[in-house]
């Protein structure tokens, strides 16, 4: 079995990684860092393992299937440039949470279709037909009403719908922790009103 190191951007303070045929357990932080020096398979693997949980938040935050899959693909083309500025200070995830949130604020400056709420649902019809057999009934509501959440509380929700702390969730998004808890209690406010309305 071939073995072989790996060599770290010159200005990061870590070890070479050891890798063996791309089968040794390395943490995606390492992979991290050994993609951001150009190491191809090191980039392949680690998207292998961030892939689906990157796709998932995705989902979350645009709602639809398809605007999900054109996100998550455009995350994967700009991420090898953007994995020059990663410095393992923050987990791999935590890191990729936050470059997802901000290509998904982009997008929906970029895109005034965004704005079902105004323009209809006929997307999120053709999508939720889709994706029937994937998601119970509770799940559906819950993501096609969340799109009528404001941007802030709607991206919250999102991450710690995808099982991001509270802590991590402040450091992705760039407010304290405290915010993020008032976010998320607002968010379930907001969702139960909606409810509560829909059941009368």
């Amino acid at each position: 079995m071939q073995k072989y190191f790996v060599s770290p951007p010159k200005d990061c303070r870590i070890t070479p990684v050891l890798r063996y045929d791309m089968r040794m357990n390395v943490s995606d932080e390492d992979l991290a860092l050994a993609a951001a020096g150009g190491d191809g398979a090191a980039y392949q693997l680690l998207l292998t393992r961030v892939y689906d949980r990157l796709f998932g938040l995705c989902f979350r935050l645009t709602g639809s299937r398809t605007e999900a899959e054109d996100l998550t693909q455009d995350i994967c083309l700009a991420l090898p440039g953007k994995l020059s500025g990663y410095r393992a200070q923050a987990k791999v995830t935590t890191w990729l949470y936050r470059v997802a949130v901000n290509a998904a604020t982009d997008r929906r400056r970029r895109k005034a279709s965004y704005t079902r709420a105004t323009q209809g649902w006929g997307a999120w019809e053709v999508d939720r037909v889709q994706t029937a057999q994937e998601a119970t009934a509770g799940a559906r509501w819950l993501y096609r009403t969340m799109a009528l959440l404001p941007t802030h509380l709607h991206d919250t929700l999102a991450l710690v719908l995808d099982d991001v702390t509270h802590a991590e969730a402040a450091e992705i998004l760039g407010v304290s922790e405290g915010t993020i808890s008032w976010r998320v209690a607002e968010a379930k406010k907001k969702l139960r009103e909606i409810k509560e309305r829909e059941d009368a």
